[in-house]
């Protein structure tokens, strides 16, 4: 088997550090971060985007890694999901909404 750039999936560490690169993490973290919260509660896009007050369309450009994760945006959401959210550029995943501590 050949062990090319595009078979292994290997990230040149220049790479790592392009802004865009790093934009296009976070956004794939935020939308999966979404995702995972909202299969979690056994919600649709449709019954988030009616708790957030957003479109559907939005929440599903969000799940498709679209938008970028502002500070009103995360807020937004976390109320939706009742959750506090963690930002944490040293982890992987980078972003996740958490339940509240009781």
């Amino acid at each position: 088997m050949s062990s090319g750039y595009h078979t292994s999936w290997k990230v040149p560490p220049e790479h790592r550090e392009d802004p865009a690169y790093r934009a296009a993490g976070r956004r794939m973290d935020f939308a999966q971060a979404v995702y995972d919260r909202r299969s979690g509660l056994g919600w649709s896009t449709a019954e988030l985007a009616r708790r957030a007050g957003m479109a559907e369309e939005d929440i599903e450009s969000i799940e498709e890694s679209g938008i970028d994760p502002t500070l009103e945006l995360i807020e937004q959401l976390a109320c939706a999901f009742d959750s506090g959210a963690r930002i944490d550029p040293g982890s992987t995943p980078e972003f996740r909404f958490e339940d509240r501590a009781a």
